[in-house]
Order: structure tokens, then C-alpha cells, then sequence
């Protein structure tokens, strides 16, 4: 009788998953619908592959589609394929070419459109529970309703994991690290422990409650730690917070009011700055890029905003429920810091007349109390691959030959923790360096080691660490990656063979030829450092790391502009016949030409086409944009051109870049 009780316990356990759960199989599950999801479900399914996309919660897109609309970029020719096409979708719903500034609602409604133009499967608020191994491969996931009812298994043949946390890669037993390494660990300079002067407290503000008293006891939000050696490691995540969306429209705005679990002593050390700088303006303690139709992406800005500092270092590990009260935690604050600024009598006025010409948005995140459903997880869980992207690959010490997408950003980390030094409040963790081209990603960097898994790709919480993925960890780039590991894992199953034998070569030409997944004719680049279609006349001078520029360079001419003869010719490679529109890339120029001449020739006749650089009105984090030159008949071969001359001009003219776009 033991033995059969025994059993039919047994028997039991196994039911949930073998008799009562639903069973799918497809070729392959992509686990998080951020905006990285979207696009490599997209991907996956129109290079012809059964696709299922879970997502745990009830919206698409992530943190685009979350309030990040004042996009991240650094330089825009690191954004490439599906992700560059997204942004020009972005541009033609406001009547441009491309826009990477939006409000979230247009984000989210352009995910929702490459999602029904693919018939791509989406399974809303399921939360992931297991994974299942044999033989370094996953056999299948437990996925369950975030509402409770039966759990979901799904059988793949490669899975993609999309999420800002890495839960996947976490529950297949991939190795990965969370926090900052020591800089000795790849003999780094800005990782680990670090005190820099960005978005830092000016000396003298005391830490204490009451001022010059230890005994009082700290003021929240200052941890009692103390300080370290600059570059040692530790398993602190930096801060997270929300990119606020507010509307200034009186017709579309909810007044701020008091938020649930409001505790006015969280802002004190705020009224102590202000006593120190009390001109101190609104948006140099919360960062109000405008948005179109009156809204806002407002991020963290000084030493003491919307970043809740040292409250998120449990989230990476944390269950869903621990997660949940987290974000919260993150929300009444930055709700309390709102209504503080707006209404507390113990700032200047200044800074709450600004903040009461706002409100939060009646037309974005309806279902959520007109609140970001994506909080900002700047960075979690960071997997440890057949390759560690560090800061010798942003700083382009070492250069990869199997790269699969590129990031231009600065080396950004937002403050980790808030300490005592030297007697005065400090904040540690905050590094903002950059300065240097767009550098590859390592196609090794979003698969695992072989040893561990053999069918998962991760392009968000890739291998990298803590300071090479605080320049990746941006959104284009996310989508960029998330769409090569989708032909990366499309490539897999039609040879059979582990991702890590993916051919390189054969993935760089498809991601190349293929840019859209959609077997359109790709658009043609001709920058200036594509030696063997660029051609230059005169005196050009190659300016590296220019500010604004479209890739590594641009060519200036500084001193012979008055010479009629001297030019620099873009010359592209056409393999389809057919009409093109044509574009030339102006960077903001000190100093520069206020009128340029750019001559096309379609193979037959050429025709001089005049613009104005400096009067191109510039948006977002970009110092430069595209300006139309027309549509163009041009034949297959190298016959057509444009050509940048120095006739006419008035100052420094610059040569960048020039972009083919076929019309479809």
C-alpha cells in the first residue's frame, strides 16, 4: 500500500505539466516582448519560421514603447536593418524621414504594426517558470498566466531571450554575473567602484538629519557604507527609474496630486541642495526633453532626481511579487518627487511654478493609470559567453572580425549608491566617457558558452561587461542584435547545428543584403571612409570622432572652399535598376557653409542641387541630419553619383555621407 501511495503521489506532481498544461511547439520562442522582442519575432518569421513571442505583461516594445522617446543613439550609423527602419516609420507618422524623438503611444502602435504585418503569435501576461535541458540544449519552457490557470509548455528549436533581466538565460543555467567587475578583471579603468563629478552633489551638503549630528541618523536614501578603493567590484546594479511622460496641453493633462506611500522626507537632501544653489534650475533636477504635441520624456538630471539610488540591488534576483514591489517602490517615489517639487513651500518658487505647468498624459498608458508600464532596468543580469565585450572594444583597442551590429554611445553608468565622504554627502557609480566612433559587437557575445547551452541567443543581456554594456545597453542597439540573433537562429535550424557554429561570413552578408528580412532591394550607404567609392578632388582634410558625424569621420574643407574644382564624389554600387530618392548627411557645423552644392548624375545628366546645412533643424541627441536631394532614375552599375563641390560656398563645408533609398 506505501509503494502505491508513493506512486499515485508521484503520478500527481507530474499531472500539472504532462496532463493539465498546454503543450505548443514551435520553431522558435522568443521569451520578452521589449522592443529587442518585437524585432526578432518580427525577423524570425519572415525568413519563414514559426514564431511564438511571450511576453509577461500586457504591452510591446519595452522601454521605446515605456516613455523612452528621446532615443539614445551616440552616432545614428550604428543603427542599422530592422531598428533604422523603425525610426524612419517613427519619421513618416510625423510627416519626416526619420524622428527618433515620439511620444509612447505612437512607439508602441508601430510595434503592434510589424507584429500583424508578420502574423507573429504574441502570449500576453505569461511569466516564465522553468526551463528544461538535455544535452546543453533547452527541450522546452513552463510558462504561466501572471493571473493564475494552467501553465504553458513550449518546445523549440532555438529560443531568444528578449527580457531586460536575462530570466531565461538565468533559468538555463547559463553563467552570468550581475554588479560591477574590478577593474582587474579585464584591465579596465572605469569600472568598479568610482567617484566622478557627473550628476554629483556640490561639497559641503551634510548627510545627517540633523545637520552636523551623526547621532541623528542618516538621511534616507544615503547608505552607511564606506567608501572603497576606486575600480574594486562589488554586485551593486546602478539606479533605475522612469522616463516620465507629461503633457503641458490643459486639455490633455491630469493634475499631479499627492501619491499613495507619499514620505516627504525622502526629498530633504533635495531642499538641502536647493539651500547650497538656490538659482538652481528646473531642468537641472529633472531633464524635460520635449516631445511632439506638447509631452515629455523626463529623465534623471543632477545629483539628487528621479534615479532612486540603491534601491533596485535585489531586482536582477528577485521573484516576480519582489520585483513588483520594487518597481513600486520606484513609482511612489518618483510620484512623491513630482508632487514635492510642485507643492512643498520649503523650495524656491521657481521650481514649483515649472512643475505645475504639467501634468500626466490623458491619451498615453490608459490602462495604467497614465503611467509608464516599463520601468527603466538600466541594466540586471549580464551573461558570460564565448566572448566578454569590455572597454578595449569601445574604445576600439581591440576590434572584432565577427560582428553583427555596432554601439556608439558614451560609456554610461548611472550612480550606484549614495555614501558619506569626508564628512559630505557623495554620490558613487556615475561615468559618462565617450568620444569614440561606432565599434562592432561580437556576434560570441550573444550566445552562450557551447558547454551550457546550444539553442539560446541574448541580445539584451548580452556578454559585456558592467561598463562596455553601459555604451551597448541602448534601445536601437538592442533591436539591431535582436534581429541578427533571429537570422543567426534561422540560420541554425536549416543547418542543424548549435549557434555557435552560426557561419559569421554567411550571417554579416545576410544581415548586408537582407537588411529589412523582407527580400526588398537594400538601401545604398556611401560614407566618406568607403575608400573604393569615394573619390576626392582639392584639399579635404579627414576629421576623426567629429561631433555630429555619420560614422568614424567626416572629410572638411577649411581653407580651399573657394576653389570651384575641389569636391568629394559618393559613388554608388547599384544592383537593382529603378528610382531612387537620394540624401546627404549634414552635420551641425561651427562656422559653416550657409549654402552647399551637391551635383547627382543618374548616368545620363547631372544636376546641381542647392541646400542650406545650417538651417536643418536638428532634434534629439543627433547634431546632424539627412536632407533630401531629390528622386533619381539611376541605372545598375557605378555609372550614377553625387558629388559634394565647393562652389558657392561660404565656409567650412563638410562631405559625410550620402544615402540611395530605392522606392517601393
Amino acid at each position: 500500500m506505501k509503494v502505491k501511495l508513493v506512486i499515485a503521489v508521484l503520478i500527481g506532481c507530474l499531472l500539472p505539466l504532462s496532463v493539465h498544461s498546454q503543450e505548443r511547439s514551435v520553431d522558435v520562442c522568443v521569451y520578452g516582448g521589449s522592443s529587442a522582442g518585437v524585432m526578432a519575432a518580427y525577423t524570425a518569421k519572415m525568413n519563414g519560421k514559426s514564431v511564438l513571442l511571450i511576453e509577461p505583461g500586457k504591452h510591446l516594445g519595452g522601454l521605446t514603447a515605456g516613455g523612452l522617446g528621446y532615443t539614445d543613439i551616440g552616432n545614428k550609423y550604428a543603427v542599422s536593418g530592422l531598428a533604422r527602419d523603425y525610426y524612419r516609420r517613427i519619421g513618416a507618422h510625423y510627416g519626416k524621414f526619420e524622428q527618433w524623438i515620439f511620444e509612447p503611444h505612437v512607439a508602441e502602435n508601430l510595434f503592434q504594426e510589424y507584429i500583424k504585418r508578420a502574423s507573429v503569435e504574441v502570449l500576453y501576461e505569461h511569466r516564465l517558470v522553468d526551463a528544461t535541458l538535455a544535452k546543453s540544449a533547452i527541450t522546452a519552457i513552463a510558462v504561466e498566466p501572471s493571473n493564475g490557470g494552467a501553465p504553458v509548455v513550449i518546445k523549440a528549436k532555438v529560443f531568444i531571450d528578449c527580457t531586460y533581466e536575462g530570466d531565461l538565460m538565468a533559468k538555463s543555467k547559463v553563467s552570468y554575473v550581475i554588479g560591477r567587475e574590478s577593474n582587474k578583471d579585464y584591465k579596465e579603468t572605469y569600472n568598479g567602484y568610482q567617484v566622478m563629478t557627473g550628476h554629483q552633489f556640490p561639497d559641503g551638503i551634510d548627510p545627517y538629519r540633523v545637520k552636523g549630528k551623526p547621532e541623528s541618523g542618516l538621511l534616507s536614501g544615503i547608505s552607511p557604507a564606506s567608501p572603497r578603493e576606486t575600480g574594486s567590484g562589488d554586485k551593486m546594479v546602478q539606479a533605475y527609474n522612469f522616463r516620465i511622460c507629461l503633457s503641458n496641453d490643459p486639455a490633455n493633462m491630469i493634475p499631479i496630486t499627492r501619491p499613495d506611500n507619499y514620505d516627504s522626507t525622502r526629498y530633504e537632501l533635495l531642499v538641502r541642495l536647493m539651500e547650497k544653489e538656490p538659482k538652481r534650475p528646473f531642468n537641472k533636477i529633472l531633464k524635460p526633453d520635449l516631445m511632439p504635441n506638447g509631452k515629455t520624456d523626463i529623465n534623471n538630471n543632477g545629483p539628487i532626481s528621479t534615479d532612486m539610488i540603491g534601491m533596485n540591488y535585489d531586482y536582477p534576483e528577485a521573484t516576480y511579487e519582489q520585483r513588483a514591489a520594487i518597481i513600486k517602490t520606484h513609482e511612489d517615489y518618483t510620484k512623491g518627487l513630482l508632487y514635492f517639487i510642485a507643492t512643498s513651500r520649503r523650495l524656491p518658487p521657481h521650481l514649483g511654478e515649472e512643475m505645475r505647468k504639467w501634468g500626466y498624459p490623458k491619451d498615453e498608458y490608459k490602462d495604467n493609470g497614465h503611467w509608464s508600464h516599463q520601468a527603466y532596468i538600466r541594466e540586471a543580469r549580464r551573461m558570460v559567453g564565448e566572448y566578454v565585450m569590455t572597454q578595449a572594444n569601445c574604445e576600439s583597442k581591440e576590434v572584432v572580425k565577427d560582428g553583427v551590429g555596432m554601439a556608439a554611445y558614451t560609456m554610461d553608468s548611472h550612480n550606484t549608491q549614495r555614501l558619506v565622504i569626508n564628512g559630505m554627502v557623495k554620490n558613487e557609480g556615475n561615468v559618462e566617457v565617450g568620444g569614440f566612433p561606432p565599434y562592432p559587437i561580437a556576434y560570441r557575445s550573444l550566445v552562450p558558452k557551447r558547454a551550457e547551452c546550444t539553442n539560446l541567443l541574448v541580445p539584451v543581456c548580452l556578454s559585456a561587461t558592467h561598463i562596455a554594456y553601459g555604451s551597448i545597453r541602448m534601445e536601437p542597439v538592442f533591436m539591431v542584435l535582436a534581429q541578427s540573433s533571429a537570422v543567426a537562429a534561422c540560420m541554425a535550424i536549416d543547418k542543424k547545428t548549435p549557434v555557435q557554429d552560426v557561419n559569421i561570413t554567411q550571417l554579416q552578408q545576410r544581415l548586408k543584403t537582407d537588411p529589412l528580412s523582407d527580400k526588398s532591394t537594400a538601401e545604398i550607404l556611401v560614407d566618406n571612409d568607403d575608400a573604393t567609392a569615394v573619390v576626392k578632388t582639392g584639399t579635404w582634410t579627414r576629421i576623426p570622432k567629429a561631433p555630429g558625424a555619420y560614422g568614424p569621420s567626416v572629410f572638411a574643407d577649411t581653407s580651399s572652399y573657394k576653389q570651384p574644382k575641389s569636391s568629394v564624389r559618393f559613388t554608388p554600387a547599384i544592383v537593382k535598376a529603378g528610382q531612387y530618392r537620394v540624401y546627404i548627411y549634414c552635420p551641425r557645423t561651427i562656422k559653416g557653409t550657409s549654402k552647399m552644392t551637391i551635383t547627382v548624375y543618374n548616368g545620363k545628366a547631372a544636376k546641381d542641387v542647392v541646400i542650406s546645412p545650417n538651417e536643418v533643424k536638428v532634434e534629439g541627441q543627433t547634431s546632424g541630419e539627412w536632407i533630401p536631394l531629390g528622386s533619381y532614375s539611376l541605372p545598375v552599375g557605378k555609372s550614377a553619383y553625387a558629388s559634394v563641390t565647393t562652389a558657392g560656398a561660404d565656409g567650412i563645408l563638410v562631405a559625410d555621407a550620402v544615402l540611395f533609398v530605392p522606392e517601393r
